[in-house]
């Protein structure tokens, strides 16, 4: 028999659970939160994340929240046998989602500055706004990254549109300053 090295650090913390049907707000607030985890499903109400730092807590947690809601709740750390390959798959095509979303909002981002300098609209309040878009963007990213515990494939691509978002915020402030400067 093959003995395993106990004192090896898990690599999966799997959460399996059971809650009442009714009312499924009760189910909508798990899943949010342990899509909020990053945590992928393997089946239904069976969810699995990286052993990281902070993971434990929060699925701890997130199984004593699910027993007040009258349900149950195992957490059981684990490490793959076999098909640990194809949990690692599906991280990665969670985060690259993830980051699709993101790669969405910024041409959205863009686009919104493109409408500012077709209708000639130069103003601190736009500016001011379009700040604030590229600080959530940023925010959430920084959120996706923080459970991209593979780098995912899209997480670069990501990380280059936001930077061209600030570039072109950055353009967009200097001709909200020009035209200050010119109405002075």
């Amino acid at each position: 028999m093959n003995e395993r090295d106990s004192s090896a650090e898990p690599e999966w913390l799997l959460l399996i659970y059971r809650i009442p049907a009714e009312p499924t707000r009760l189910r909508a607030a798990v899943w949010r939160r342990l899509k909020s985890l990053g945590a992928v499903y393997l089946q239904n109400s069976a969810a699995a994340l990286p052993a990281r730092d902070g993971a434990e807590r929060a699925l701890r947690r997130l199984r004593r929240e699910i027993e007040e809601m009258d349900g149950s709740a195992v957490l059981l750390s684990c490490s793959g046998l076999a098909g640990g390959s194809d949990v690692v798959q599906l991280f990665q095509t969670a985060r690259d989602s993830e980051y699709e979303e993101i790669l969405d909002k910024c041409v959205d981002f863009h686009a919104g500055l493109e409408k500012e300098y077709v209708a000639d609209h130069f103003t601190y309040g736009e500016l001011e706004e379009n700040e604030v878009e590229l600080v959530k963007l940023r925010n959430w990213y920084e959120k996706v990254l923080a459970r991209d515990a593979y780098g995912a494939p899209k997480r670069e691509e990501a990380a280059r549109a936001l930077d061209k978002c600030g570039e072109a915020l950055e353009l967009y402030a200097a001709r909200v300053y020009d035209e200050e400067d010119e109405s002075r």
